[in-house]
């Protein structure tokens, strides 16, 4: 997707009600970390290359839980920062919040600082939105960009995406894969599965869209194909995304999708362990977790780099606009199903076809794929 294509905005309003899950970066630019010290809550700076009178804006971040590393939502984030450094000249500071709790106290840090004045502050993902609805109200000067959620204050601009219609398009390929028998890599299916599985973080309404979605892609492949679920309360516990993922396997899945940040590296670890299949989330997780591209058929990458390089680009740009929502889906490239690095190849042409078909429906209208679980 081209960063400068800016969505048509809606009022945040009409969206309110939607509320993400959460490699290192490919790519970045000539930057120099410094280690937090021990009286800077764990923001650490990042220094961009700049001009005599200084760089074009200074950027806040402030990630989900979960942290960097996790070879999903948090890292697609800074790639997003990492390309605007390199392009657009200018220099950010990392937060790295552990709990929910910590959020308004980095959002506040940031709102305070005078040393630099922070052009933007970006809030990764949506369980930030409430502390952000007070913080923005008693920063009113401040700039915030949210991921992921809508909250009303105008100083606030919202991204939210269509997970659940890349999530269809995850579906439909699990499910005419799971009823056929179907070898690649280190997995395979056994054609006679009548189940598939899905594995969440935190429940909540933007994780459901990704279940709700899948299963309907599901359904559109075989009526017949069941799938199993389970919330693991957390977007930063591997064990229990295994623990998770074993048991739909030993129930009878051969492939389990899920939408949870780190958690998800657990179910790649239980895929390679059963001979399954596993989809990834976010970023093309068979480059960010290259240890288990052999297992993982596809990822449903989701862009949240564009959103957080096009919120810095309009504070460059002088045209930033806050109390707005922009909503991005396969018609806006914003998501995607993207098939494995090792695995692609594999993947047989009536189900690549089926899925592109289903693709250019969705954009089309012929097909609408529902947010909520039925």
């Amino acid at each position: 997707m081209d960063r400068r294509t800016f969505v048509k905005a809606t009022g945040v309003a009409g969206i309110a009600g939607l509320a993400g899950c959460s490699g290192g970066p490919s790519g970045g630019s000539d930057t120099e970390t410094t280690e937090p010290s021990g009286d800077d809550d764990g923001m650490e700076t990042t220094a961009a290359e700049t001009t005599e009178s200084g760089p074009a804006a200074n950027i806040g971040m402030v990630y989900a839980t979960g942290g960097l590393g996790d070879g999903s939502f948090n890292d697609q984030a800074q790639q997003g920062v990492l390309e605007a450094e390199e392009e657009l000249n200018i220099a950010f500071n990392e937060a790295q919040p552990d709990e929910v709790a910590q959020f308004s106290t980095f959002q506040q840090q940031f709102a305070q600082s005078t040393d630099p004045n922070y052009d933007l502050v970006c809030c990764i993902g949506f369980l930030q939105a409430d502390a952000l609805s007070e913080t923005a109200a008693d920063y009113p000067d401040q700039n915030f960009m949210l991921v992921d959620a809508a909250v009303e204050p105008s100083n606030v601009a919202n991204y939210v995406f269509k997970e659940h219609e890349g999530s269809y398009l995850a579906g439909l390929m699990a499910s005419l894969l799971t009823t056929r028998d179907f070898s690649a890599g280190a997995g395979s299916t056994s054609g006679d599965s009548t189940s598939v599985g899905f594995v969440g973080g935190v429940e909540s309404d933007l994780i459901r869209k990704f279940q709700a979605g899948f299963e309907a892609g599901v359904a559109a492949g075989n009526e017949d194909v069941d799938v199993s679920t389970n919330y693991t309360g957390s977007f930063n516990d591997p064990a229990a995304g295994r623990e998770a993922a074993t048991a739909m396997y030993n129930s009878g899945a051969d492939i389990v999708y899920h939408a949870s940040g780190n958690t998800g590296t657990g179910v790649f670890q239980a895929a390679q362990e059963e001979g399954k299949f596993a989809i990834g989330v976010d970023r093309d997780q068979s480059i960010t977790k290259p240890s288990y591209a052999d297992v993982i058929l596809g990822s449903m990458v989701k862009r949240v780099d564009t959103a957080v390089y096009n919120s810095i680009e309009s504070v460059v740009n002088d045209n930033f606009q806050g109390g707005s929502a922009v909503q991005l889906g396969l018609e806006e490239e914003g998501v995607a199903l993207v098939y494995g690095d090792s695995l692609g190849s594999e993947i047989p042409d009536d189900v690549a076809d089926e899925v592109a078909t289903a693709r250019d429906e969705i954009i089309a209208g012929d097909i609408s794929v529902p947010s909520t679980p039925q």
